[in-house]
């Protein structure tokens, strides 16, 4: 994993134990969370030409291999982390913001792993859709809401009963998602249809569908909630590089930044200043200035980068 210092964009390395897909800083800074597999190909393979390309693929810490959930001290990040056994294929992990419990997607076993985070132990595993991946919570800690790829929905968990409360059906290869501060609404990146859909959380349905660019990844909501920046990854024969930005107040792509080459993952700055995108196919990570809607930094990281938080 790569950790870049803000003030000076310096890069500091960390190597870890398994190919991480995808990483989460608890609310309160305390955790580092991470999760991945095995790697068994290096290069830019990973998270690439598998479930966010369409199907399974082994390459780069997929497939068959067990899954980890590493944990970290965020100030301690050169001490070696607590490793829990997870399911099959781990794409994404959410903690709740009192730091209880864990989250993560297991695609190749259509399961969310519940971890407790005091007693570091897997505790529960929930039945999703078919290949679970992106996953949020809901700003009031009550649902997880998971974009299972291959069934085209969008799996809603209750926190408190720990179990599927209803599967929202939304387009072709639901990838991730993403809550507007509010938590009224939900945007989900459909990959193969090249759009994002909105849902209305309250009647969990599927209200309109945005046109963005090739291959959406990730989405992320400023803290006021006016925009929801979404990384168009494209494929890595024709990768995109742009990172679409909607007005949530019309659901309508409002400008259009260019990032760099496989535009993946995406999150906001908690002042809402700066949204950061990592670049999967330039080994980068792009800075936007929010106020002029245009990439203001380029930081190279490590290969492939996927999941930033």
């Amino acid at each position: 994993i790569s950790v870049v210092d803000l003030a000076t964009n310096q890069v500091q390395k960390i190597p870890i134990s398994v190919s991480p897909h995808n990483i989460q800083v608890s609310q309160d800074g305390r955790l580092l969370l991470v999760v991945g597999a095995p790697a068994t190909v290096d290069g830019h393979s990973h998270g690439v030409k598998g479930e966010e390309q369409g199907g399974h693929d082994d390459s780069g810490g997929h497939g068959d291999a067990g899954g980890k959930l590493l944990i970290f001290d965020a100030a301690q990040l050169n001490d070696a982390p607590t490793e829990i056994e997870i399911g099959k294929h781990p794409a994404h992990v959410v903690i709740d913001s009192q730091g209880k419990f864990i989250y993560a997607t297991n695609s190749e076993d259509d399961t969310v792993s519940v971890v407790d985070a005091a007693e570091k132990r897997q505790v529960k595993t929930i039945a999703t859709g078919d290949f679970p991946h992106g996953l949020r919570m809901s700003p009031d800690g009550k649902e997880v809401y998971i974009a299972n790829v291959n069934d085209g929905t969008v799996s809603v968990i209750s926190t408190a009963e720990q179990k599927e409360v209803a599967r929202i059906p939304v387009g072709r290869a639901p990838v991730q998602v993403g809550f507007t501060p509010d938590g009224k609404r939900v945007y989900v990146s459909l990959r193969d249809e090249n759009q994002v859909a909105v849902i209305d959380t309250a009647t969990r349905q599927k209200i309109a569908s945005v046109a963005v660019g090739s291959q959406p990844i990730q989405m992320f909501a400023t803290p006021d909630g006016r925009f929801v920046y979404v990384a168009n990854q494209g494929t890595e024969d024709k990768p995109d590089n742009t990172v679409s930005v909607i007005d949530t107040q019309n659901n309508k792509v409002v400008t259009t930044i260019t990032t760099g080459k496989g535009a993946h993952g995406v999150v906001a700055g908690s002042d809402g200043k700066q949204v950061f995108v990592a670049n999967t196919f330039d080994d980068t990570v792009a800075v936007i200035d929010v106020a002029a809607q245009k990439v203001v930094g380029t930081i190279p990281v490590g290969d492939a980068p996927n999941g930033i938080t």
